[in-house]
């Protein structure tokens, strides 16, 4: 099955454009029934039936695997037996009646506008790298960019004089976000002073670097925004993730269109962005609890 699997991750990566990310989630999936299936001495695709993968989530789901792994799980096995029966690999399509499980919706977690300016003003911009640090949080929450989107910006994707940049999200989709004044003042300074005294031999045009002149990755990211959340007394826990979804939240709060915020995030399915209604909703109530006099 896995020269099955290694076309399949080929087309994910060459015909569909998907990212990484996605096809080593999907891959690993995809391996992670292979194994299953060798186990069962089921060595094609076309020995597998519809019982042999209820039989398989069955069994991820007794291990104790969460609905939405799961979910991620058989997902990656649709497409991928899809992807099978249209090669004609297989004759009939034995995941397609494969029911997703539903999933419990979460509310995303947000900072409000005080703790937002908090953290923002808790980077000491004296220090080295306090310039770059300064200009990442505020591009974060200006934009809403995703933390890959933010680590991979480059210098020719950004435009300060019209306060745009243009970024690449999921499914390598780009778009064109507006940067706040603030943030185009941050990214400025550091660009002028900061920026400069890193460049080394190897640096590339990513705008934001280290101190050994490469690009940032998404977990020193992590570090950096749980450390200046720390230093700001805040005790949530606060991650690149939370300064989008406060992005997002604020914006539907100052009364942007959910159309607008969609594009803004770089959402496929208006659905996704739907979710800040109901955190506005549930901001506006607490409100009226505490406030009315019969709330």
């Amino acid at each position: 099955m896995n020269p099955d699997i290694e076309d399949f991750i080929l087309y994910l990566a060459t015909e569909r454009g998907l990212s990484d990310n996605y096809q080593l989630s999907t891959r690993r999936s995809l391996e992670t029934f292979a194994a299953w299936a060798q186990r069962k001495h089921l060595a094609e695709p076309h020995d597998v039936s519809l019982a042999h993968l209820q039989d398989f989530l069955a069994e991820r789901k007794r291990a104790g695997l969460a609905a939405s792994s799961i979910k991620l799980e058989i997902v990656a096995l649709k497409i991928f037996f899809r992807w099978l029966t249209l090669r004609t690999r297989i004759v009939h399509d034995v995941a397609d009646v494969l029911p997703l499980p539903r999933l419990e919706r979460y509310l995303p977690e947000t900072l409000n506008e005080m703790l937002v300016e908090k953290l923002l003003d808790a980077v000491d911009t004296t220090l080295p790298l306090g310039l770059r640090d300064r200009a990442m949080l505020e591009l974060l929450y200006a934009s809403g960019l995703r933390a890959s989107e933010l680590t991979g910006a480059r210098l020719e994707t950004l435009d300060l004089d019209n306060r745009m940049i243009r970024v690449t999200g999921k499914g390598n989709k780009t778009r064109i976000v507006p940067v706040g004044t603030k943030a185009c003042d941050a990214i400025r300074a550091y660009l002028a002073t900061e920026r400069p005294r890193l460049v080394s031999k190897r640096t590339g045009s990513h705008v934001f670097i280290s101190h050994h002149g490469k690009s940032l990755t998404t977990t020193r990211l992590l570090q950096i925004v749980k450390g200046t959340a720390k230093r700001a007394g805040i005790e949530t826990n606060v991650y690149p993730h939370l300064l989008r979804h406060s992005f997002a939240t604020h914006l539907l709060g100052g009364g942007a269109d959910l159309r607008i915020i969609q594009e803004l995030l770089g959402h496929a399915d208006i659905s996704t962005t739907q979710i800040y209604t109901h955190v506005e909703h549930g901001r506006l109530k607490a409100v009226h609890r505490k406030f009315h006099p019969r709330g």
